[in-house]
């Protein structure tokens, strides 16, 4: 069985399963934001049962529109505030949240060999932990909610295989969107994607968490990496419970295998309006823009802060471009404070925010007008996805985010002397 069968297998007593199988699931995280759970709490109230299967396993967290933006938001927030704190649930509320895909591995909450579930299409973050992690619909989650269990499919396994040494300033954003450039944004429908290789074990686990959060955007059920060293460093100090490793068998068969040479990918920029749509950098030509935006779930840790400080110290944000930054949790924005990134980002003409989704869902803190243009380190980049309709996302790393910033115009890191 590959990695994501064997997690399966575990959760719901089978001793194997294929890709297809139809399978029910015991979970061990159920989690909602404050855009899903109020649809996901009024279909709980249907059900008919007074309290959810086990309040330590369902984590609700204000993110998107928190701070709230609006009275709209603001209700939403509040019923999700009174249900979480009713019954006793996991939840994070404003100065101790942050966006739910970058705290919930910091709080040591999803851990190698879990089955976690969300309203929220980048829950695939989580198989950066070894965890087989997957978005659901809002009324799916309601039932998870009351009864601990999923129903689902087995997905079957696409292994990729990256070779050799990244070059300077390729990371994590750069080896994905090079991924779905390749396959397309349905080049992995319905299945688990399993990364791999020596440029893999090369990667920080920053890396590996913005790989797996954008599996999704190949039509990937999960993304997920077998636990090494560097993923059992990661929890081992985090952990609040046990947890159980799995691995895959020799000579496991896969649905496909697809290699890639690391050595030979630049930087990355998607272009509108899909993150297939990618180039690499000494391909972009001239491009100006208007904004940038670096945080989101994609990347908004502190290796990223750390990129993005690097490249602004002793330098300026150009001048009629606005440069956002957004730490991902009040966790990376303290570590950042105290490492003096903060600082450096205000000397160099950058906003930063209180940790918040924002702007990535066209929600607020740097929407975008009719004909503007941005670099941003999210995950999407659809007709409005940011603002208006007339609007240009354009994705990239960190190193590119910032560059262009600095530029004025989507450039690398390689420009800035």
């Amino acid at each position: 069985m590959t990695l994501v069968e064997k997690i399966l297998a575990a959760h719901c007593g089978k001793k194997e399963l294929s890709p297809g199988d139809l399978i029910n699931v015991r979970v061990d995280l159920v989690l909602a934001n404050d855009i899903t759970a109020p649809i996901s709490i009024k279909e709980f109230q249907k059900i008919g049962v007074d309290k959810v299967f086990d309040p330590q396993k369902v984590v609700m967290v204000p993110d998107h529109f928190v701070p709230n933006k609006d009275i709209a938001s603001a209700e939403q927030a509040k019923m999700m505030r009174e249900f979480a704190l009713s019954q006793g649930l996991v939840y994070f509320e404003v100065g101790e949240m942050g966006i739910e895909h970058v705290i919930l591995p910091e709080k040591g909450l999803v851990l190698p060999g879990d089955v976690v579930i969300g309203a929220d299409s980048h829950t695939c973050t989580y198989g950066a932990l070894g965890a087989f992690a997957t978005g659901m619909g809002s009324t799916d989650i309601a039932a998870a909610m009351a009864t601990g269990d999923i129903w689902m499919k087995v997905p079957p396994t696409i292994k990729f295989i990256f070779h050799g040494k990244m070059s300077k300033w390729v990371g994590g954003k750069d080896l994905i969107l090079y991924t779905i450039g390749d396959i397309g944004v349905d080049g992995a429908l319905y299945s688990a994607m399993e990364f791999t290789g020596d440029a893999i074990a090369d990667l920080t686990m920053d890396d590996r968490l913005t790989m797996a959060n954008m599996a999704i955007e190949a039509g990937g059920k999960a993304g997920i990496f077998c636990v090494d060293d560097k993923i059992e460093d990661y929890v081992k100090s985090r952990a609040i419970r046990p947890y159980n490793i799995y691995k895959p068998d020799p000579n496991t068969q896969y649905a496909q295998v697809i290699e890639y040479d690391a050595s030979t990918i630049e930087p990355q920029v998607a272009f509108p309006h899909l993150p297939s749509n990618t180039r690499p950098i000494s391909q972009v030509g001239n491009v100006e823009i208007d904004q940038v935006v670096i945080g989101s779930c994609t990347n908004g840790r502190i290796n990223d802060m750390i990129i993005a400080a690097k490249l602004l110290q002793k330098r300026r944000v150009k001048k009629n471009v606005r440069c956002i930054i957004i730490p991902g949790s009040q966790q990376v924005y303290l570590e950042a404070l105290r490492n003096g990134l903060i600082e450096a980002f205000i000397e160099a003409g950058a906003v930063v925010s209180t940790p918040t989704c924002g702007p990535c869902l066209g929600g607020y803190m740097g929407i975008l007008a009719a004909g503007e243009r941005c670099v941003s380190t999210t995950n999407r980049n659809f007709v409005g996805r940011m603002g208006s309709t007339e609007s240009e996302v354009y994705l990239a790393g960190p190193a590119v985010a910032t560059a262009s910033a600095i530029m004025g115009r989507i450039a690398g890191p390689e420009e800035i002397r």
